[in-house]
């Protein structure tokens, strides 16, 4: 890979971060924090963020496993469907999003909002 497109790679890897950290971030503040007069965190704000973070965490990594586990077969089936080899050159540019924390939530607010 030359070193352009690696940069372009890491670039994106970092933005997909960001964007997932930023939700998360908003996400858990918006469920635990609940009162804003206090200069720093009460004990169950803290805690509350604690598990949140942590949940949402690990519903990421299992969402990676899947996606990491389903990847090959996607990439075979997209390969055979358009008579080219599957390999990492028939991977997207910038695969799409996967629904994030914010997105799922039933309770959370409308993007925009």
């Amino acid at each position: 890979m030359d070193p352009a497109a690696e940069h372009r790679q890491q670039l994106r890897s970092l933005r997909d971060f960001l964007l997932v950290y930023n939700r998360m971030t908003e996400l858990c503040f918006r469920h635990c924090v609940c009162n804003l007069n206090y200069r720093l965190l009460t004990g169950r704000e803290e805690s509350c963020l604690d598990s949140c973070a942590a949940r949402l965490v690990r519903a990421n990594h299992r969402l990676m496993g899947a996606y990491v586990g389903l990847m090959p077969a996607l990439l075979q089936r997209r390969a055979a469907e358009h008579g080219a080899p599957a390999g990492p050159a028939g991977l997207p540019d910038s695969p799409e999003p996967t629904p994030g924390p914010a997105e799922s939530s039933p309770d959370a607010p409308a993007a925009g909002t």
